[in-house]
């Protein structure tokens, strides 16, 4: 059985380090202008994982946060790897981000829409890929969360045979710190047949246990929990370590 996996979270916005609330980009809270130095401190506090959303990309612009991608990449080799998400539209974008370094992509609009190109990012590219299944009351949104897809989570789960795991975020409570959904989150996770990744509402170092006591989440990503002082990372990490 893996471990379980804290992912400290980096939401990138014009390279300033954010947290959006319930994923409104005109609710932004910015923690800082360095990811870099960011990405460092998690990693000297434990981690093995560090999850980067180019929200730029995410919403259909430039991909101006590519270079940061980089250089965090580059400065974590050996030491942690890196899961990125954000405009990941298909084998370029991911050949890109594997070409800078990155261990796994996260598709998401583009899977929701055609769940053959996470099949092609796997083969062609060769890159590990999350599907980022974002959702509100179950239907999943796209494009930076701006829109809906009309598809439901439980019909995407079994759609991507060669993803690695599905990163699943609850966008009502993203940035909230109320707590994740765990019943949902527990349905969702024996119904997967790829492991799980759960995303939003984490605020106590309670609800990461909880979430590392579900058969088939292996991780769990936070963010604004962690920037806002409710626990730090090796205070997650220790919660859990030796769980799995």
């Amino acid at each position: 059985m893996t471990d379980f996996v804290v992912y400290p979270a980096i939401d990138l916005r014009g390279g300033n380090v954010v947290r959006l609330r319930q994923g409104d980009y005109a609710d932004e809270t910015v923690y800082g202008d360095d990811p870099l130095s960011v990405a460092e401190s998690f990693v000297a506090a434990g981690a093995t994982w560090v999850h980067m959303v180019d929200l730029d990309a995410a919403k259909g612009d430039a991909a101006e946060n590519r270079p940061v991608i980089a250089r965090v990449a580059s400065a974590l080799a050996g030491r942690a790897r890196l899961q990125v998400g954000g405009g990941v539209r298909g084998v370029a974008d991911a050949s890109a981000l594997a070409d800078a370094g990155v261990s796994r992509v996260v598709m998401g609009s583009a899977a929701v829409r055609e769940p053959s190109l996470v099949t092609d990012v796997t083969t062609k590219v060769g890159v590990a890929v999350a599907v980022g299944l974002d959702h509100r009351a179950g239907i999943l949104a796209t494009e930076g969360w701006t829109q809906s897809s009309g598809v439901g989570l439980a019909d995407a789960l079994g759609r991507y045979p060669t993803a690695a795991c599905a990163v699943i975020t609850d966008i009502s409570r993203d940035g909230m710190l109320s707590g994740p959904d765990i019943d949902g989150l527990s349905s969702a996770a024996r119904n997967a047949p790829m492991p799980i990744i759960a995303s939003g509402g984490v605020g106590t170092v309670d609800d990461i246990v909880a979430l590392a006591a579900i058969p088939n989440i292996d991780g769990v990503i936070t963010g604004k929990a962690i920037y806002e002082g409710r626990f730090t990372l090796a205070e997650a990490l220790r919660a859990v370590g030796g769980r799995r």
